[in-house]
C-alpha cells in the first residue's frame, strides 16, 4: 500500500487556465510549468495547458525544455533561465526559445531580459538588438505584494521598449495578470494560479480558482500518551495529561516539511494538529479521540489549503508544492480530468 496518495484534478488545472485567459482577453498566455509544473506534474500539465489555450510553455532549464519538446514537438517553450554552453546545441536543434541577459547566441530564438528592478538576470539597456530576438521581457518582483513598485518596474519597461515593434513583450506573472491590467502586454507567464494557488497566500477562490493538488495519507499506528511521556525526536511533545496520538507516514523527504509543526491536517475529516518533531518519515498528530488504524489523513485539500501550511512554515506556496515528492517510491499519483468542469 502506498504511503500516501497524490491526486492533480486536471479538471481544475483547465478551469485555471481558461480562467487566466479571460483575465487576460487578447494577451497570449504562457504557461509556466518549470520545476515538473510546481510538483503537478509537467506532462500532464503542459498538455492540458495547450489544448485550453496557452500559446507557449515556460521551463526554467534547457533540460527541462528538452524533456517538455520530448511530449510536445510543435509547442513554442522558452527557456526562462540562463543555459549552459554545452547545452546551447541541443537547445537550438530542438527549437527552444531562451531568455538571454548578456551573450546572445547566434541561431536560436531569444528573448532578451531586461532588469528594472528584479536585481538579478537582465541587461540594464536595451541595444543594438540582433535579428534572432523574438521578445523582451522582465521580471516584476512585488507583483504580490507592492504593487506601486511593481507599475515603476513596468513603467521603465515600457520606455525602454517603446520603439520596438514586431516583438513579444512580456512582464505578468500571475500576480500581475490579476491585479495589474495595464501589465498584460503582449503576453503574460502566469505560474503559481494555473495550479490553483494564490499568489497573495489569500483564498484562491477570491480569485475563482480552483486548487489542482490533493494529498492522502492514513493513521500507520495510535498510542495513548501519559502524563511525561513524548512522541518523536527531542522531545518537543511531552504530554501533560493522557493523549491519543496518530503516527501518519509521511515526513520532510516526501515534502512534508519539518517546520510544518503546529499546522493542522483532517482525520477522517476532523481537525489534528501536527505535534512534535516532524522526522524524515514520519510525523504525529494529537487526536481528540483513540482513532483507528487506516482512517484517512487529509495532508492538503478540501479544508486543509497548502496556503494555510505556507503560513505556519513562513513560507510561500511554491516552495511547498514543488518539494512534494509525488514519484513512485514515496507515493501513488493519480490523474483526474473532467475537461468540462
Amino acid at each position: 500500500m502506498a504511503r500516501s496518495a497524490i491526486t492533480i484534478d486536471l479538471g481544475a488545472f483547465r478551469h485555471n487556465v481558461r480562467r487566466l485567459r479571460r483575465q487576460l482577453g487578447g494577451t497570449q498566455l504562457w504557461a509556466v510549468v518549470k520545476a515538473d509544473a510546481y510538483g503537478h506534474g509537467v506532462r500532464d500539465c503542459a498538455i492540458a495547458a495547450v489544448e485550453e489555450g496557452a500559446a507557449a510553455l515556460c521551463v526554467a532549464t534547457a533540460g527541462e525544455g528538452l524533456e517538455l519538446r520530448g511530449v510536445l514537438p510543435d509547442v513554442r517553450i522558452i527557456v526562462l533561465g540562463p543555459i549552459e554552453d554545452d547545452e546551447l546545441a541541443s537547445a537550438r536543434a530542438a527549437g527552444l526559445e531562451l531568455v538571454v541577459a548578456e551573450r546572445i547566441p547566434e541561431g536560436v530564438r531569444v528573448h532578451v531580459k531586461l532588469d528594472t528592478g528584479m536585481g538579478r538576470w537582465g541587461l540594464s539597456e536595451l541595444a543594438g538588438l540582433p535579428d534572432e530576438i523574438v521578445g523582451v521581457m522582465t521580471h516584476l518582483a512585488t507583483a504580490d505584494s507592492d504593487l506601486a513598485q511593481a507599475r515603476v518596474q513596468l513603467e521603465r519597461f515600457l520606455a525602454a521598449t517603446a520603439d520596438l515593434t514586431g516583438l513579444d513583450r512580456h512582464v505578468a506573472n500571475s500576480a500581475a495578470v490579476l491585479t495589474l491590467p495595464e501589465s498584460h502586454l503582449d503576453a503574460a507567464r502566469p505560474g503559481i494560479a494555473l495550479y490553483g494557488l494564490s499568489p497573495f497566500g489569500g483564498d484562491p477562490a477570491d480569485h475563482g480558482l480552483r486548487p489542482v493538488l490533493s494529498w492522502t495519507s492514513e493513521l500507520a499506528a495510535v498510542r495513548l500518551l501519559a502524563p511525561g511521556q513524548s512522541t518523536g525526536y527531542g522531545r518537543r511533545f511531552i504530554a501533560v495529561v493522557e493523549t491519543w496520538i496518530g503516527i501518519v507516514p509521511i515526513g520532510y523527504a516526501d515534502g512534508f516539511r519539518r517546520d510544518l509543526t503546529g499546522t493542522t491536517v483532517l482525520v477522517s475529516g476532523e481537525p489534528a494538529q501536527v505535534v512534535g518533531a516532524i522526522s524524515m518519515d514520519a510525523f504525529a498528530v494529537k487526536l481528540d479521540r483513540p482513532a483507528g488504524v487506516g482512517e484517512t489523513v487529509t495532508l492538503v485539500g478540501p479544508g486543509v489549503p497548502l496556503e494555510a501550511h505556507a503560513r505556519v512554515a513562513d513560507t510561500i506556496t511554491y516552495e511547498l508544492a514543488s518539494r512534494i515528492d509525488s514519484g513512485p517510491a514515496r507515493a501513488r499519483r493519480s490523474v483526474v480530468d473532467d475537461a468540462a468542469s
